[in-house]
């Protein structure tokens, strides 16, 4: 857990439902709790009055500039728009100019529809997020932790330097680009953890964005496998008990079904994948209190 918390920047993906912001939330609480400095952020969208990632921390939402929030970890919400206004900042130090040009209607549209140009802000936003400064010439934070949209948005944001480069390899974008890339494809400054469930389908999705990112040249972290349920019976019980079960409904009959199936998705990461898979185990909380007690797991490096 130590070397996992020493990077400068996890991404947190998956698929929908799998439980990522929650994952987000316990792994910001942990790395608070030793000692990091931490910013939890996550992709804007807009017409969004809540998300589950802000809920989790008593918000509806995260504004686009970091803020405090509860258990001593900042939030922000990675938005293209603010990742444009800091590169045009950038490259035109005239503050007047860059205001004028951004409530430029005609702009606003070509952002808007050019291809990969959202990416670029959200990306470029994270980047100087990353590369902020205290007065001591230390970072502002020394982990931040972002709450990817689903398998394919964030391939569409792994992707993005690639792509501009490759129809841009020169000028002040394709600076900023390869800026972006010596962090984010460092494995000792950045890793991406895709989150899965013990079930086919998630399985299934979480091996295919595994080919993915490694396509993009993303380094990986491993997989968090949620919500794993562990077998506590030898086949022999399971044989004598199987009769009861087919006879009554038992509480807990679902556990006992589910258990094997665990099992089953592990050894087919393992079979699939060559990366690192922790096991969060399955407990019977929601909201904030399952995020503190995955935390509690994280911070002493009770998984598996």
């Amino acid at each position: 857990m130590q070397e996992l918390f020493d990077r400068r920047v996890l991404l947190i993906t998956g698929k929908g439902g799998v439980g990522r912001s929650t994952l987000t939330a316990a792994l910001a609480h942990a790395a608070h709790k030793r000692g990091k400095r931490v910013l939890v952020a996550e992709i804007g969208q807009a017409d969004s009055d809540y998300t589950p990632l802000a809920r989790l921390f008593g918000r509806d939402t995260f504004p686009k500039d970091p803020i405090p929030l509860s258990g001593g970890v900042r939030g922000v919400t990675l938005w293209p728009r603010k990742g444009h206004e800091r590169f045009f900042k950038k490259v035109i130090p005239v503050s007047a100019l860059v205001n004028a040009a951004l409530s430029s209607h005609a702009l606003q549209r070509m952002l808007d529809a050019a291809p990969s140009f959202n990416e670029m802000g959200v990306f470029y936003h994270l980047l100087t997020l990353l590369l902020e400064q205290r007065p001591d010439g230390k970072y502002e934070h020394e982990l931040i932790i972002v709450d990817m949209p689903a398998s394919g948005h964030t391939l569409g944001l792994t992707g993005v330097p690639s792509r501009v480069l490759e129809a841009m390899p020169s000028g002040p974008i394709a600076q900023a680009m390869r800026e972006g890339q010596e962090v984010m494809h460092d494995p000792k400054q950045c890793a991406v953890w895709v989150v899965a469930l013990p079930e086919l389908l998630p399985v299934t999705e979480a091996l295919e964005l595994l080919d993915g990112l490694v396509k993009d040249k993303m380094p990986i972290g491993g997989v968090l496998l949620n919500r794993f349920v562990p077998d506590e019976f030898t086949p022999e019980e399971r044989e004598r008990l199987q009769p009861l079960l087919e006879e009554r409904e038992v509480y807990g009959k679902a556990r006992f079904i589910g258990s094997p199936r665990s099992e089953e998705a592990l050894e087919r990461l393992d079979r699939g994948s060559k990366v690192r898979v922790l096991r969060i185990t399955e407990r019977p909380l929601q909201g904030k209190a399952l995020a503190a007690s995955i935390a509690e797991d994280f911070a002493s490096g009770r998984t598996a």
